[in-house]
């Protein structure tokens, strides 16, 4: 009974202490998600700037490659007013990648006028300007706010500008698909002097922008296409293929939990139900996206944190069963080093995907893991990986069934896969454009995560389980128990090869009678295992 005791407090602390991080996971990344201002990557803004405020990004939008025999150009369109009246008018910049970064460098400028005049000293020259510049062959400024009910006064074309909306841009790259910088700033230039100087007044201006890829003019655009930035396109049809996916693996591990109550079994359905549920919300959020451009943010934030839940108890699952828990020992040796490495692991994954949220600028073509702490995860994963090994190579090494030793050399080649995948892709994706690189990662990130799944679910299916599985039951039986817990290690009490037809000429008691050796002994040294039957 001694050993049940241990067995169930085992089951206890590990459900606690998941419990215990499922919550601080949730608390951190809500409170300091919700403490922060964080740019949404939406294709429909609304909202309100002070000009007082100076300067505000909006949004960093790619647009795709033009196809000079499809309207898929580029648009920017919308509407941009203000309550009361303005003796000057602040400026609506939408710059490439080319433009736009000395011009964001210089918005920190302490003298305003002057950060106006740096802020603008490359555009100035290239710019379309009425008044100043009328040979500019850019048009990437509006005067900002237009006035009520009418089109924006510096549109060179507004027969081109949709019915009640009051300016439009319209991007055409016939090379490449290209990011661009919308923002909106407190600048205005003096149309006597053709200078870039401060708008000292204040005003509430009030927004309401849309960002498509296809001509907002004609139907039929694709719709997982047509609001998602070119970064960003493609991901439902990803979302949709995995979803499909675990639709088939989750019932089918349902009904094996069902089938089999065991600890291991549970615990691995409860990380596929997380990541499931993960799966769904980010799904139901791309597919509203594609409706009004918006989505649901928080679906998608909660999203995330289920996916963080579930590959950190998968981690922690590949943990225990590399340690032999429930299949060759039923004593979980080490348990402090084992729950605090994986606290570890989820605390520095929770940190890693709320810096990425919060503190990473959203100019920087980077991704998560070019941040420190993405290097910081990565090089964890690592140190967890090599002990993830050598804890599997010392289970093995004591372990004489050839059904467990089968179990563990599947097991060990699909979780050491499932270790190396994401320091390699990380490498990888460093030479990838900001382009494609988000959809590298997510497809691959998915495709593995999926994979380790369904070997697992293989692995653990209970037709083939109860062959290495300790405790596969519900009814323990005590005594058996105490004899396991007896011994170092759960060995064989029979030889596994009945491939090998046992030779008539040899005494039948060399096959049939195993004793356990004699511990009085003296012959025999003090630090041998009595537990392994020998030969007589």
């Amino acid at each position: 009974m001694a050993s049940v005791a241990r067995m169930l407090t085992l089951n206890v602390n590990c459900r606690f202490s998941i419990f215990r991080h499922l919550s601080f996971v949730f608390i951190v990344i809500l409170f300091t998600l919700g403490s922060q201002n964080y740019f949404a990557e939406t294709a429909h803004l609304s909202g309100t700037w002070n000009t007082r405020e100076f300067y505000r990004f909006l949004i960093k939008f790619g647009f795709q490659k033009t196809d000079i025999h499809q309207e898929n150009d580029g648009y920017i369109y919308g509407n941009v007013t203000a309550k009361g009246n303005l003796n000057q008018k602040a400026t609506l910049a939408v710059l490439d990648r080319g433009y736009f970064l000395e011009y964001y460098g210089n918005r920190t400028v302490a003298n305003k006028s002057k950060a106006c005049a740096l802020m603008f000293d490359k555009i100035k020259t290239t710019a379309y300007d009425s008044v100043c510049f009328d040979t500019g062959e850019l048009d990437f400024l509006r005067k900002i706010p237009c006035t009520k009910g009418k089109i924006c006064e510096d549109e060179d074309k507004p027969a081109f500008v949709l019915p009640n909306y009051q300016f439009m841009y319209r991007i055409r790259d016939i090379r490449q698909p290209r990011f661009w910088y919308i923002s909106m700033v407190a600048c205005y230039r003096d149309p006597k002097t053709c200078k870039w100087k401060h708008l000292d007044e204040e005003a509430e201006i009030d927004y309401d922008i849309w960002f498509v890829n296809g001509n907002p003019n004609v139907s039929g655009n694709n719709p997982v296409l047509y609001q998602f930035s070119f970064d960003q396109q493609d991901t439902v049809e990803l979302y949709l293929v995995f979803f499909l996916c675990y639709v088939v693996l989750v019932p089918l591990q349902l009904y094996a939990a069902l089938q089999q109550r065991h600890p291991v079994t549970r615990l691995f359905t409860v990380s596929l139900l997380m990541e499931f549920i993960g799966l769904v919300f980010n799904l139901f959020h791309v597919l509203k996206f594609a409706i009004d451009g918006v989505g649901f943010e928080q679906v998608a934030v909660a999203g995330d944190v289920f996916d963080i839940l579930s590959r950190t108890t998968l981690m922690l699952l590949l943990l225990l069963l590399a340690k032999g828990w429930a299949i060759t020992r039923l004593e979980l040796t080490h348990k402090p080093l084992v729950f605090t490495i994986w606290f570890i692991y989820g605390v520095v994954h929770v940190l890693l995907y709320v810096w990425n949220m919060t503190e990473v600028d959203i100019i920087e073509d980077i991704d998560e893991y070019q941040t420190w702490p993405g290097w910081l995860i990565l090089i964890l994963r690592w140190v967890i990986m090599i002990w993830f090994l050598l804890e599997l190579r010392n289970t093995m090494y004591y372990e004489h069934n050839v059904h467990k030793l089968h179990f563990f050399l599947h097991f060990g080649a699909s979780a050491l896969v499932w270790f190396i995948y994401l320091p390699i892709i990380a490498l990888i994706a460093l030479r990838v454009s900001a382009l494609w690189r988000f959809k590298l990662l997510l497809g691959i990130t998915y495709s593995a995560d999926c994979l380790a799944y369904c070997v697992m679910t293989h692995l653990l299916w209970p037709t083939r389980s109860e062959q290495y599985f300790l405790l596969a039951n519900e009814t323990f039986h005590a005594d058996e128990l105490d004899e396991f817990n007896e011994s170092p290690h759960v060995v064989n009490t029979y030889r596994m090869n009945s491939e090998e037809p046992p030779d008539l000429s040899d005494s039948a008691s060399n096959y049939n009678n195993y004793t356990s050796v004699n511990s009085n002994n003296s012959n025999i040294d003090d630090d041998a295992d009595y537990s392994k039957p020998i030969l007589t």
